[in-house]
């Protein structure tokens, strides 16, 4: 459980594995990329994402990292429709790796990311972690601020990203469970 404010639900929410490369995990990953992606170069150049620059992008990162046995990625589905990711990987034995937090535009303000974050350090837990990290840019101030409110503390750089600006760790206490 994350020690964020209790969420009222406000509709159907639920959140299971699923593979990385299914069509809605597929189609959830492309959205966030190019959300992301746009920000990023709005916000440095001026320009959306380069339409072939964002397909090598989307194909660069296929998401096999966050397969079974040494990763998971989860699928948060509202009223059945797929809404929203949270991946988990292992770094090391003992330290998973928080990957693909998303909520789509829309559904957003509806609980889903702090339950997202719930399920995947569960998933982090089940993998034998006992920290999970992270790492965020500056120009995504809601996600830092919604890890802070889920109780990730601002740590020292743990990988050279030339995109990662911001690095988060949470201690994982034994026995949570998503809420």
């Amino acid at each position: 459980m994350t020690d964020a404010a209790p969420i009222t639900p406000t509709g159907s929410w639920t959140i299971a594995p699923e593979a990385y490369d299914s069509p809605a995990a597929a189609a959830l990953w492309r959205t966030y990329y190019t959300e992301v992606s746009d920000r990023w170069y709005l916000l440095h150049d001026g320009r959306p994402t380069d339409p072939a620059e964002l397909e090598r992008g989307i194909a660069e990162e296929t998401g096999a990292d966050l397969a079974p046995p040494d990763g998971v990625l989860l699928v948060a589905r509202f009223e059945g429709e797929p809404v929203g990711t949270a991946g988990v990987r292992l770094r090391d034995a003992n330290t998973a790796e928080l990957k693909r937090v998303f909520v789509r535009k829309g559904m957003r303000g509806r609980g889903g990311a702090p339950r997202l974050i719930a399920a995947a350090e569960d998933a982090a837990r089940a993998l034998g972690a006992e920290l999970i990290v992270l790492d965020t840019r500056t120009d995504l101030v809601e996600s830092r601020t919604l890890y802070t409110r889920c109780g990730f503390e601002e740590t020292e750089p743990y990988n050279d990203d030339p995109y990662s600006q911001h690095w988060f760790a949470k201690k994982l206490a034994s026995g949570g469970g998503a809420g």
